[in-house]
């Protein structure tokens, strides 16, 4: 059994050399609401509240940072078992299909066959996926920059022709975007790049032909859903003033 009476002489003793109450409960395995009652008169010298301020702003610091540390190692672990649900290599199909997904959402929808983006992984994907599929080299392929005044256009097309093969004097001439004083959140080092294969149309078409076949399943949904609400088709376009 306890002997609060002694427990307490000893929590004053430990308070007076500057402890914080966390370190006199692990010591003495006391509350620290028993320990408010007990040491709330107290008083330490300014050097003392100076150290338990700093101690308790660095205990903050590296909670936060432990936290950031330990989610970081929970998503590389979802990511890396997520991978292994994946078998590679892709068949063709999935190949197929996950190309022209990406098409799907980054690509040209009324002009030719022209795939836009900043991220190199994307954009080295659909150059091989344009290959594979269509048997069409990179050689073949023309692009475009929109880059920023402080960039070097030169250097970046130089980086996009090395990672795609695309030669640079199938590049035309860079779109130079006008200076903006707003801050930008994402850097785009390299750019952004259009990709497109001469003559395309067809190709685009053949590509909505696939989409239109996984989507087969979920058109008629759409189409009532969209006959329901056929009113919002009659909302006037905004005006540009």
């Amino acid at each position: 059994m306890k002997d609060y009476n002694i427990l307490k002489i000893k929590a004053v003793k430990l308070r007076k050399t500057g402890l914080s109450y966390g370190d006199i409960k692990k010591k003495l395995n006391v509350s620290k609401s028993t320990l408010s009652l007990w040491l709330k008169n107290v008083e330490l010298t300014n050097e003392q509240k100076k150290k338990l301020y700093t101690n308790s702003i660095l205990m903050l610091s590296r909670g936060s940072q432990s936290q950031k540390e330990r989610r970081k190692r929970e998503i590389d672990k979802i990511i890396e078992t997520s991978m292994r649900e994946i078998p590679v290599p892709l068949t063709l199909e999935t190949f197929r299909l996950f190309g022209a997904a990406l098409y799907w959402a980054e690509g040209s929808k009324s002009s030719g066959f022209k795939i836009t983006n900043s991220d190199p992984h994307l954009i080295l994907f659909m150059v091989r996926w344009i290959e594979k599929i269509f048997n069409i080299s990179p050689k073949k392929l023309k692009a475009w920059l929109n880059i920023y005044p402080q960039q070097n256009d030169l250097e970046i097309k130089q980086f996009w022709s090395e990672l795609t093969g695309i030669p640079i004097k199938n590049f035309g001439k860079s779109y130079v975007k006008p200076l903006n004083k707003n801050y930008k959140k994402n850097n785009l080092y390299y750019g952004t790049i259009g990709v497109m294969i001469p003559k395309g149309t067809n190709i685009r078409y053949k590509i909505f032909g696939w989409i239109n076949a996984t989507l087969k399943n979920v058109n008629a949904d759409i189409k009532l859903t969209q006959k329901k609400w056929e009113k919002l088709t009659e909302t006037s376009r905004a005006i540009n003033l």
